[in-house]
């Protein structure tokens, strides 16, 4: 994938001397994210932890937290719940996204501390790096390559690491 010039929902993630294509928001890059613009914040973001569906992705050797994706698992996106940006069980009362995703977006699903400590109400919730849909078409705010750069950066990984966003 070449990103064409202008093409704001396109990147490029470097690791070491390698480049990798990523997909980024439909919204570009922002620096004043808001939830629900479609845009991947700008700056750098620690790994967290990480999830992955153990029906469909084997995450290897990792130093980072991998756990295994459950049926119930979700993610809030309500700016005024309790556990806005927090994973919840589902079924939840509030709207939620579905970790265990048709699509397979999380076979390999990264969490990024975007907005995690301090949680600010509504400046964005699930930035994650996962995986890229065919084309590289935009994300919903999250960063998303191949699954196969991602089974080859996960040996590379640790809540060490640092992805950095920038234009």
């Amino acid at each position: 994938m070449r990103a064409k010039p202008g093409d704001r929902t396109k990147g490029l993630l470097q690791v070491g001397g390698t480049v990798f294509p990523c997909a980024l928001g439909r919204g570009g890059i922002s620096t004043d994210k808001r939830e629900g613009d479609g845009a991947t914040p700008l700056g750098a973001m620690r790994l967290l932890s990480g999830y992955f569906r153990r029906d469909q992705f084997v995450p290897g050797r990792s130093r980072l937290a991998m756990r295994p994706i459950s049926e119930n698992l979700g993610w809030c996106e309500v700016p005024d719940d309790r556990n806005y940006n927090r994973p919840v069980k589902i079924p939840y009362g509030a709207s939620h996204e579905r970790m265990k995703r048709d699509d397979r977006l999380y076979d390999a699903c990264i969490v990024l501390d975007w907005n995690i400590r301090p949680r600010r109400r509504g400046r964005g919730s699930a930035i994650f790096f996962h995986l890229a849909r065919p084309g590289f078409t935009p994300t919903q705010g999250c960063v998303a390559v191949t699954a196969r750069v991602m089974a080859r950066l996960l040996p590379l990984l640790s809540d060490r690491t640092v992805l950095k966003v920038v234009r």
